[in-house]
């Protein structure tokens, strides 16, 4: 749907109030129901939508309070010019969208576009050393060279976290802070000045609720997002535990491509990085070229090659409708880009790729990318 009505919204909110209830049950509850609103209308037989449900789930989604809650936020929204996507919505973001366990709804401030062409995660240690700091800045400066207009997503936080952030502010590149709190507030106080000057070029978004405070399980909980938001995570500076590491697990968990820049094997900053690329759950990279390359995003301008014979004139819609956007780019196009500008999710699209492949109309190259086997 192109945006969800306001009892729908209240709806959603309303329901990622519930005790005990998870994101994913959260999202199989909507699919079950069909829409949240649907599923607070119709509790008394919830048994026929989610067979199995349990008595105290029942009692805690008929808790009406769930709602004064929801209803307080949207005031909230609406004071203070805050963006409201539920995960119903078409301008939702799609990458994240895919995840199993993708928040209902999430809140903004900024202008970022959460469906940019191009999303990088960086991640790090909280005690970034300089070194740490050097290769994150001399990152994101060579990246805004390569592939102006990425989108730098980070979580705001001390050491790596900030410096991805400021990076990309001194680069011109849009960078999004993913937080661990509400939107009433910014932790570390510290850098509020950088938060208000992200605004300008990106901005902020959370799942969490006003009044949510920056508890040390919500930082587990956004790394998630920071994961999910992106086309690849990439680790700079990391101890052998750490949340940085988390974020990379889940990136992998979600499909999505994980790179980490290597240390000196006596620097306790380093473990973590040099483990990921030991285990071979990271890339290892050691510039922003690599990463490029690693990614297959060589190019963005379109490719002036003469147009592709039709050899398969019986193609379906969707067939045609991937083909001739990838036939625009020589470098062809990640899935998650195919998804966000064709409007087609992850379940429809994979077998109508395998089914090209089979055509031989496209191809599989590195970086979890598909082109046009005509400019193989």
């Amino acid at each position: 749907m192109a945006g969800c009505n306001i009892n729908e919204q209240l709806s959603v909110l309303a329901l990622t109030r519930v005790r005990g209830l998870k994101a994913t049950l959260i999202l199989q509850l909507i699919e079950a129901a069909g829409t949240a609103s649907e599923l607070f209308a119709n509790i008394d037989s919830i048994h026929d939508i989610l067979p199995g449900v349990t008595p105290e789930l029942i009692a805690a989604l008929s808790d009406k309070s769930v709602f004064d809650y929801a209803k307080k936020e949207m005031e909230f929204i609406a004071g203070n010019n805050i963006k409201l996507y539920c995960i119903t919505d078409d301008d939702y973001p799609a990458r994240l969208r895919e995840c199993i366990d993708a928040p209902a709804a999430i809140y903004t401030l900024g202008n970022a576009d959460l469906n940019a062409r191009r999303i990088v995660s960086i991640v790090g240690t909280r005690h970034a050393t300089e070194y740490g700091k050097d290769i994150c800045s001399n990152f994101v400066a060579e990246l805004a060279r390569l592939q102006p207009d990425t989108l730098i997503v980070s979580g705001l936080a001390f050491g790596i976290d900030v410096c991805a952030h400021r990076s990309a502010l001194k680069a011109g590149l849009p960078t999004l802070g993913v937080l661990a709190h509400g939107l009433d507030r910014i932790y570390p106080a510290t850098h509020r000045n950088v938060a208000k000057d992200m605004l300008a070029n990106g901005g902020l978004l959370t799942e969490f609720m006003s009044g949510t405070m920056p508890f040390k399980q919500n930082f587990l909980q956004r790394n998630r997002i920071v994961a999910g938001m992106a086309d690849a995570t990439v680790v700079i500076e990391s101890p052998s535990h750490g949340g940085s590491l988390v974020t990379a697990s889940l990136a992998q968990s979600y499909a999505r491509d994980c790179f980490a820049f290597p240390g000196r094997v006596t620097d306790k900053n380093s473990a973590g990085c040099n483990e990921l690329v030991s285990r071979n759950r990271a890339a290892l990279i050691t510039s922003a070229q690599d990463f490029v390359e690693a990614m297959n995003w060589h190019t963005a301008v379109p490719a002036k090659t003469p147009v592709m014979p039709d050899l398969f004139p019986t193609l379906s819609v969707d067939e045609q409708r991937i083909l001739n956007l990838l036939k625009k780019y020589s470098d062809g196009m990640q899935i998650n880009s195919l998804i966000v500008e064709l409007d087609i999710p992850i379940n429809r699209i994979m077998p109508i790729l395998f089914e090209m492949e089979m055509k031989n109309l496209i191809k599989a190259v590195a970086g979890g990318r598909y082109r046009a086997v005509f400019f193989s």
